[in-house]
């Protein structure tokens, strides 16, 4: 395992639709989480950008847990490592996905 890791992760948080604002305020608040877009039905989009797996569960859970939270589901999760290996002349960062194809 590198300790140059990043996890990005994608959750759908289901909330009660009436609460809706009031909890994608409470996710704002957790370090690492963004919102990427939600619905009136009151689905919320959320990535997370996290150093290792644990922090990914210990989110998850802490966001299920708010009141009024109805459930959330991991629906993507990518670990980029090696985020220090430049390629010779470019510039670039890879990914591992990159790395593979």
């Amino acid at each position: 395992m590198s300790l140059n890791e990043v996890h990005i992760s994608s959750l759908v948080v289901h909330v009660a639709p009436q609460h809706l604002e009031a909890i994608k305020a409470q996710i704002t608040l957790f370090d690492n989480a963004e919102i990427y877009g939600d619905s009136p039905e009151g689905k919320v989009v959320v990535v997370l950008e996290t150093e290792n797996q644990g922090f990914i569960t210990d989110t998850i859970e802490a966001i299920n847990n708010l009141p009024n939270v109805l459930s959330t589901v991991l629906v993507y999760h990518q670990i980029e490592s090696g985020l220090n290996d430049v390629e010779p002349n470019t510039g670039k960062q890879q990914s591992q996905l990159e790395d593979e194809a």
